[in-house]
């Protein structure tokens, strides 16, 4: 009997333990109120920190204040501040503010006990741009599949990522810069405390990224702040490694001084008191060192992290484009010979061009604008990092790494259009007249995936992109790369039934990596001739240490 009633206590405290989850939910600073579109519950413009506006421009975020009554969820927030650096980049906050720090979240759970996994993204916009209101990162999907979606902003440009000696002096921690990472860190924990109560599992956490996104992911992986909030990575096109390099504080105090001093700008405080759209255009973002050393988010670099094996101990899936650089780039209007190439990658690579073209395989004109050549320029620009962040984390994790190559190409522009053609950031723009000039001799055909490609892909928002003209070809590789996701993040693992198999790299196969095609016909493959490409490209880099 005594068995019988503690069961029964069980039950009663279980059961008081789950809630419904309606359209008002109470987190820990208070009640908000969404709406629900299609079977989803959206929670829209729900601030995580405190507003980083007057005193607190330029310093760590700070806690959210809590509100009396019921706090509307049902529009996004402000963007974050930003110039436009990428003009088809589309928004749905009423404005770009310094006012930013905005998360959403979209759910199906109905009772508390769902425990749903969950899915945090952060946008691509090269630490300059973006923001987690672009419809190609809404939820609304990847929630029908029992995820839940959230996207969060960060400070951006000169209000993200400015440290200054002064501002240095000032912090608690002792340095300056890095405040869009921190604000990333204080999304994760916020939704980690909370998102319980919108039937989510705080214990469940899967983060992404696209570009700068995916770079932010593999710091996130690595900063003390944040790798044990998480359990799993999924790293899209670009990683915080080799060869890139993160600067050490006093190089990037010198480099904000010196951004203030060649602005005209007098002194810490007088940029303080300047308003965001005038400090914005004073201080241009490129002008500025993104990741720093600063002893706080990172006491040292991500390769240091990843090669002892303190990065975040969970499965990693990763992956880029087929097309994320072009070798025309390089070559500049000149013909696409081999003799040309290599001469101009020479300055690059000096005496190991031969040595990494052969590995490469360009031996000849027409492997130039091939997939050969594309994947050379690919490398350069995300795939390599992208690559080096698997190999670490195969090396020196027990976790499971799977990877990627995702190759299908965007379809043409919708003839809707008119004279536009696809743009960096998944819009479009206006086609210049050599472009027109050049469709009117032979229409253009895109030989791969470009950088962003994936995104609505994978997210299953191409519906979100009227500029393109979708096929059911890609709504079924959208179907397929979003149920990848969605396994990944309620596992770990991205496999499931109707799906092509794909295998996890390991220590053992790890010089014939098994890579997921996806594309019309998906498949696993391996490559040792591509591995080999990777190691050598590998060797140049660290012979520049």
């Amino acid at each position: 009997m005594l068995a019988i009633a503690s069961l029964t206590l069980l039950s009663a405290c279980t059961a008081k333990k789950s809630e419904e989850v309606t359209l008002q939910v109470k987190t820990q600073y208070g009640v908000l109120e969404g709406i629900e579109e299609d079977g989803v519950k959206k929670f829209l413009g729900v601030p995580f920190a405190q507003a980083p506006v007057g005193e607190l421009r330029w310093k760590a975020p700070q806690p959210v204040q809590s509100w009396e009554g019921v706090r509307d969820a049902k529009q996004f927030g402000d963007d974050p501040m930003q110039p436009s650096i990428f003009g088809d980049m589309s928004f749905r906050g009423k404005a770009k503010s310094e006012d930013c720090l905005y998360l959403n979240i979209w759910t199906t759970a109905k009772t508390t006990a769902d425990a749903l996994p969950v899915l945090i993204y952060f946008n691509g916009g090269g630490l300059m741009a973006g923001s987690g209101s672009e419809p190609r990162y809404d939820g609304t999907s990847i929630a029908k599949e029992g995820v839940i979606g959230v996207t969060a902003n960060y400070r951006e440009g000169v209000f993200g990522f400015f440290a200054h000696p002064e501002l240095t002096a000032a912090s608690e921690y002792k340095g300056s810069g890095n405040y869009g990472f921190l604000d990333q860190v204080a999304a994760i924990k916020w939704v980690k405390e909370n998102i319980a109560a919108f039937g989510g599992n705080p214990d469940r956490i899967t983060i992404v990224g696209e570009s700068a996104g995916s770079f932010s992911v593999s710091l996130l992986m690595c900063s003390p702040l944040s790798k044990n909030l998480i359990a799993g990575a999924m790293l899209s096109s670009g990683a915080e490694v080799l060869p890139f390099k993160a600067s050490s504080l006093a190089d990037a105090e010198a480099a904000g001084a010196a951004l203030l001093k060649n602005a005209g700008i007098e002194s810490l405080d007088a940029a303080m008191s300047m308003d965001a759209d005038s400090l914005q255009k004073l201080l241009p973002p490129r002008g500025m060192a993104n990741v720093v050393l600063d002893g706080y988010f990172l006491a040292e670099s991500a390769d240091d992290v990843f090669e002892k094996g303190e990065q975040s101990q969970v499965p990693l899936l990763a992956g880029w484009n087929s097309l994320e650089g072009h070798p025309l780039q390089s070559l500049m209007g000149q013909a696409p010979t081999v003799e040309n190439y290599k001469n101009v990658m020479r300055m690059r690579f000096g005496d190991m061009t031969d040595e990494i073209f052969e590995a490469y395989g360009i031996t000849a004109d027409e492997d130039v604008l091939s997939q050969k050549g594309f994947d050379l320029a690919s490398d350069l620009f995300t795939g390599f990092p992208t690559w080096k962040a698997c190999d670490y984390h195969v090396r020196t994790s027990t976790q499971p790494v799977y990877r990627y190559h995702y190759m299908h190409p965007r379809p043409q522009v919708s003839a809707k259009m008119g004279d536009k053609t696809g743009a960096l950031a998944g819009g479009v723009r206006e086609k210049t007249e050599e472009e027109k000039k050049a469709e009117s001799q032979q229409p253009p055909i895109q030989p791969g995936a470009v950088h962003s490609a994936d995104i609505e892909y994978a997210m299953g928002t191409l519906d979100t992109n009227e500029y393109y003209d979708w096929q059911e070809e890609d709504f079924a590789i959208s179907k397929l790369f979003l149920t990848f996701y969605a396994n990944f993040c309620k596992t770990g693992n991205p496999n499931g039934e109707g799906l092509p198999q794909w295998t996890a790299i390991t220590k053992d196969n790890l010089d014939n990596a098994p890579v997921m095609i996806i594309d019309v016909e998906s498949k696993e493959v391996a490559s040792p001739e591509k591995e080999n490409a990777y190691r050598t490209l590998e060797k140049f880099y660290r012979s520049q240490e």
